[in-house]
């Protein structure tokens, strides 16, 4: 199964105002550990290592053109 990087949410506009929203009230330690645990979760549905090793990889990237 290849990596879906095109647009794939019926509705994002409210998929990140739920994100947002998650965040609320939470110190950035605890929105951290928030977004650790989020990520784990959404790793394990995924299941698959290339997949996810392709994922990591453009997310590293995109960190390291905007840091």
């Amino acid at each position: 199964m290849p990596l879906t990087t095109a647009p794939n949410l019926a509705r994002p506009d409210e998929a990140y105002a739920r994100l947002i929203a998650l965040h609320e009230g939470l110190t950035e330690a605890e929105s951290h550990a928030l977004n650790a645990r989020l990520v784990l979760i959404l790793m394990n549905h995924v299941g698959d290592e290339a997949v996810l090793a392709e994922a990591m990889s453009l997310a590293r990237s995109a960190a390291r053109v905007k840091g």
